[in-house]
């Protein structure tokens, strides 16, 4: 057979596929496009683990009557304007694929209203299709229904999980998003049960009590805010004597997206060297701000990964100000010099390449830490939503 051209619904079908994964990738894309609209609360309610219903709801600046029916269009997007805009990328979404992509495999409702104006637009789209399209009374803001996600994708919703399963991803995104702004208020109800709800009133800690315990929100020590050639680091980190098994605890955000980085991950790690058992890794949640022109962030579907443009310097960004936040707080013994990552940065990334994360071990001679099984181990705060993997901010109170 020779080469032909997709037909849009099959083509639509495909890209839908690369941003659409799950029920989460639904609800994250939403909510980034609330954040872009200003929205200072977000509220996300699902039914059956999000197959059936999700529905996000926000009292943003909402759409003008006039670009409704665009915003469906697949790449048309009020946050790229030219070429050179890609260079210095400063929302939450840019590409103008998540309400096309959700669009073609499900039954979407949309009720938006601009703060400009007196009425609401209420457009309802099957399978890419539209359906309806009318005038009608709403808040400023803008409510999306998503229905029967996947209806026309057997081969992808046969990959779904359990409500439960689908449930925990949901939750995982949303209480991310409430640590990344946390000025903002986020509220999560899953089959009429209320699952998450953060204060808005700007305080880390707050919400991180919220996600976790407080009695583990009180004991976390805070970080920066330390700049390292450009790269501004702020946020909390466990103490060494609270841990977990696994690295899911660690939680990174860049100019407020959350990213998923093992090597900046190990960074964080590292910055704990020999001050935790073998096979456990700290609690962190980071906040990395730097130019965007230095870092790309159009090199996922899904914007979870990014490219450094001097990944060198970022990682030794996180490391020192973590170490150093251990040193101030923890009374941790300065042992060897800050400058260290700068001389073995280039062995320990392709240790990381090829072996995956080494485990910190405790070296002897140097604070006895209590061994997982010591009753002194701290355990608290481990029901995370993040036990599965999935600016414009104001100013972050984590003091």
């Amino acid at each position: 057979m020779g080469i032909q051209v997709l037909p849009p619904e099959v083509a639509s079908k495909i890209a839908a596929g690369e941003v659409i994964e799950r029920p989460a990738s639904v609800v994250k894309e939403l909510i980034e496009n609330s954040l872009d609209a200003a929205a200072q609360e977000i509220r996300v309610e699902i039914a059956e683990g999000g197959r059936r219903l999700i529905r996000v709801i926000d009292d943003g600046h909402g759409i003008p009557a006039t670009e409704v029916p665009l915003a469906f269009a697949r790449h048309a997007t009020s946050k790229l304007h030219t070429v050179e805009d890609l260079q210095r990328i400063r929302t939450l979404g840019f590409r103008g694929e998540a309400l096309a992509s959700i669009a073609a495999v499900a039954h979407v409702t949309m009720l938006t209203r601009h703060k400009a104006e007196e009425v609401g637009t209420r457009i309802r789209l099957e399978g890419g299709t539209l359906v309806s399209q009318e005038r009608q009374g709403a808040p400023p803001g803008t409510t999306v229904v998503v229905e029967h996600l996947f209806y026309n994708t057997p081969a992808r919703l046969k990959f779904l999980r359990r409500p439960a399963t689908e449930t925990a991803q949901i939750q995982g995104i949303v209480t991310r998003y409430a640590l990344a702004f946390p000025h903002k208020r986020f509220i999560l109800i899953s089959d009429g049960r209320l699952l998450f709800q953060s204060p808005g009133s700007g305080d880390l800690r707050a919400v991180l009590a919220r996600v976790y315990d407080i009695e583990l929100a009180q004991a976390m020590l805070s970080v920066g805010p330390q700049e390292h050639q450009g790269v501004r680091v702020q946020g909390l980190v466990s103490p060494p004597h609270i841990h977990r098994a696994n690295r899911s605890y660690l939680t990174l955000f860049l100019n407020h997206r959350w990213i998923q980085d093992q090597h900046l991950r190990h960074a964080i790690v590292q910055a704990y060297h020999t001050l935790l058992p073998q096979g456990r890794y700290p609690i962190a949640v980071l906040f990395l701000e730097m130019p965007p022109e230095e870092v790309d962030v159009n090199v996922h579907p899904a914007k979870a990964e990014v490219r450094f443009r001097s990944p060198r310097t970022v990682f030794q960004a996180v490391e020192r100000a973590v170490r150093r936040a251990l040193i101030d707080q923890a009374g941790v013994p300065a042992i060897t010099r800050m400058g260290a990552a700068e001389d073995d940065w280039a062995d320990r990334h392709r240790a990381l390449v090829h072996a995956g994360d080494p485990p910190s071990r405790p070296s002897q001679g140097h604070l006895d830490l209590p061994r997982p099984s010591s009753p002194t181990t701290r355990s608290i705060g481990s029901g995370s939503p993040f036990a599965s993997e999935a600016a414009n901010a104001a100013p972050m109170v984590v003091g």
